[in-house]
């Protein structure tokens, strides 16, 4: 992490919330869904696919996950609606799980069952590891009644994230893979990130070797170099994989994948929740913030 980083992470509680704002408009779309609807217009203009997500995590309240699940229907209904080339991120907290699980499930399944209606796709997003195995029994669950309409996500820096795909393997899973931002101790995740990294390739190979639909979501042009060099290696067509990125992050890199022939989505979060989710992705992964300062003020 650069001086540069660490001093804008510090210095983030002092910071006025529409200082913070005028950041996030390179990685938020807005706070309506309207805006939502515009980026994902313009991204889609550039030959990119994108998967939205509605800010909000933690329902502790029946009512505001009620909310957030009405919100997903309606979301799938103006992706529709809208002729957009775009799928959804749904977080389990957000829908519930700490509250009920099985109302969590209900929640997911009615957006599943909406997706389907609309030929869509829905992406049960990864939380923190307490989140991890409920997660997973969820999306399998899901999986058996809509197949092709749903997917999951495992992070590459969890220590069970081998034995996990290697169970998912059997089900032939639809997975999003990427390193993992939550702060987690050492005895559930790697710290050192030469690992996180080796295991990201360790499990990358094994799901596209064995026929799993992944998306690459890395932002890391090492690892993008080694997707690459698996995708040829295994002869895989463009229709086997993604690659997956965070809107306002690396554009070029994005660019350079896309005219390559590859296939790309970015993920466009979108919400009136957007300062808490702009404080806490600049505190977890603070070489954003100064990827993003840097965007801004032309430093790079």
């Amino acid at each position: 992490m650069s001086l540069i980083d660490k001093l804008i992470v510090w210095s983030l509680p002092f910071v006025p919330k529409p200082i913070v704002g005028y950041f996030s408009k390179t990685y938020i779309a807005g706070p309506n869904l309207e805006d939502a609807v515009r980026v994902i217009k313009d991204l889609n203009a550039k030959g990119m696919m994108a998967t939205m997500d509605l800010l909000g995590e933690e329902s502790r309240e029946v009512e505001k996950a009620y909310q957030a699940a009405e919100e997903y229907v309606n979301i799938l209904k103006t992706i529709h609606d809208e002729r957009i080339n775009s799928n959804v991120s749904v977080k389990p907290t957000q829908m519930g799980l700490v509250i009920d699980k099985e109302m969590c499930y209900q929640h997911i399944r009615r957006i599943v069952e909406t997706a389907k209606k609309y030929d869509n796709f829905v992406r049960v997003d990864m939380e923190d590891r307490h989140c991890t195995t409920d997660t997973i029994k969820i999306y399998l669950r899901l999986k058996e009644e809509f197949e092709n309409y749903v997917g999951t996500v495992i992070q590459a820096y969890l220590r069970r994230t081998s034995d996990d795909i290697n169970n998912l393997i059997k089900h032939k899973a639809n997975l999003r893979l990427c390193k993992g931002i939550y702060v987690e101790p050492r005895e559930a995740a790697y710290k050192d990130m030469a690992i996180i990294n080796s295991n990201y390739k360790y499990n990358l190979e094994k799901l596209l070797a064995s026929g799993c639909y992944v998306g690459i979501a890395t932002h890391d042009e090492k690892l993008v170099w080694h997707a690459l060099s698996i995708i040829e290696k295994y002869h895989l067509p463009p229709e086997q994989y993604e690659f997956q990125m965070l809107l306002g992050v690396d554009e070029k890199l994005r660019q350079i994948i896309l005219n390559a022939g590859h296939r790309l989505r970015v993920y466009v979060p979108y919400g009136q929740e957007w300062y808490a989710y702009s404080t806490r992705r600049l505190k977890e992964n603070p070489k954003m913030a100064g990827y993003v300062f840097k965007q801004i003020f032309h430093l790079s």
